[in-house]
C-alpha cells in the first residue's frame, strides 16, 4: 500500500505559521475586533482582510484502487488583517466580510472540483493543478472585486457584488 500525505496552505500574504485562524462560518460574521494586525496609515485603503484556503489531502492505493481523502477550509487571519479605527464604517466591514466570503466561495469550488473525481497515478500533480486553477480564480475575483468597487467606495458596484457573492455561495451550497 502506498500512502502519501500532503498539506498545502495558500494565503493572500503569508501569515505567521502559528497564528490564529478564523474558519469561515455562515453564522459568524467578522467584527472589527477580529482585525488585530498593525494598521498601515499610509495605505490608500482603511482596512485589509487576509483570507485564503487551507487544503490538505492524502491518498492510498489498495488493490489498484485510488482512495483520496481531503479537507478544504477557508480562513481569515486576524494578525495579518487590520483597519484604521477612526476611518472605518459598518459599510467597510461588510466589504471586508465579502473578501472572506469570496475565499469561502472558492473553497466550495475546490471541493466541487475534487468531489467524486477519479485520479490517475499522477494524483499529486492533478490535485495541485486543480488547486492552482481555483486559487488563480480566487485571487482574480478578489482583485476584480476591489477594482470594481474601488475598495468599497463605489456603492452601486458594492451592492452588485454583495448580491453576486451571496448568489454564488447559495449556488455552491452543496459543497459547504
Amino acid at each position: 500500500m502506498k500512502l502519501l500525505f500532503l498539506s498545502l496552505f495558500f494565503f493572500l500574504s503569508i501569515p505567521k505559521l502559528n497564528s490564529e485562524k478564523i474558519i469561515w462560518n455562515e453564522n459568524q460574521k467578522l467584527s472589527w475586533e477580529d482585525f488585530r494586525g498593525k494598521p498601515m496609515p499610509s495605505a490608500s485603503f482603511v482596512a485589509i482582510t487576509n483570507s485564503g484556503i487551507s487544503f490538505h489531502y492524502s491518498y492510498s492505493i489498495k488493490n489498484g484502487v485510488m482512495e483520496v481523502e481531503y479537507s478544504v477550509e477557508s480562513f481569515f487571519t486576524p494578525e495579518s488583517s487590520w483597519y484604521i479605527p477612526d476611518r472605518v464604517t459598518p459599510h467597510i466591514l461588510k466589504h471586508e466580510q465579502a473578501h472572506f466570503d469570496i475565499s469561502e466561495l472558492h473553497a466550495r469550488m475546490l471541493r466541487k472540483n475534487l468531489a467524486g473525481r477519479k485520479f490517475s497515478k499522477k494524483i499529486k500533480s492533478e490535485i495541485e493543478s486543480i488547486y492552482q486553477q481555483v486559487e488563480q480564480k480566487r485571487r482574480a475575483m478578489q482583485t476584480k472585486f476591489d477594482a470594481e468597487t474601488d475598495h468599497s467606495r463605489n456603492e452601486e458596484k458594492e451592492t452588485f457584488w454583495q448580491k453576486y457573492i451571496a448568489q454564488q455561495l447559495a449556488e455552491h451550497e452543496s459543497w459547504k
